[in-house]
């Protein structure tokens, strides 16, 4: 079946909110705990509509269905859904910070086909066209070795609070590109 990458739009949210949690709960499974998991979905996992609104998001379709979706930002955020966001989200200077590479999950019924790397790739060829230097990122453990493939270098390891008193192990990533 072929796979159909798009800039998402405000229309898309209703379906990718049903896909994201279904996508996390499957594919965190033997990186997290079942309380890590219900925790990131309910504080952190989610639609950041600005990336929508910026087009900097992209859905893949397999007939019309999302199967994956995923983005990258020009503005301060760094992870996080819209019910992480508590702030005034400024532009980021190409000049002097890195991009942002965020909110990539694929439906687990796709997983492993290619859709990350093909969002990635895209993400990649958008952040050059914009004149960024550098990308940046928060990996969650399921995603790490799919950023690594793209040459991403961990810089961080911590953990996240999460308000149901879990923690979630993160890694801070970072890759310099060029055109």
């Amino acid at each position: 079946m072929d796979i159909r990458l798009r800039k998402s739009t405000p229309a898309d949210i209703p379906r990718l909110n049903t896909m994201i949690p279904n996508s996390v709960r499957r594919l965190s499974a033997g990186f997290y705990t079942d309380k890590q998991i219900e925790g990131a979905i309910s504080d952190i996992f989610g639609i950041d509509t600005q990336l929508i609104e910026d087009q900097t998001y992209y859905t893949a379709c397999a007939d019309d269905e999302p199967v994956g979706c995923g983005g990258w930002s020009k503005r301060r955020t760094l992870f996080g859904g819209d019910q992480a966001k508590n702030n005034e989200d400024d532009l980021l200077d190409p000049e002097t910070e890195p991009a942002r590479i965020r909110a990539f999950f694929i439906d687990p019924q796709w997983a492993r086909r290619g859709i990350g790397s093909r969002i990635m790739r895209q993400c990649e060829e958008d952040v050059l066209q914009a004149g960024f230097k550098e990308m940046k990122l928060v990996a969650t453990l399921p995603g790490e070795q799919l950023y690594r493939y793209f040459g991403f270098k961990g810089t961080h390891r911590y953990e996240l609070d999460l308000s149901n008193g879990a923690r979630l192990p993160v890694v801070d990533m970072v890759k310099q590109i060029e055109k």
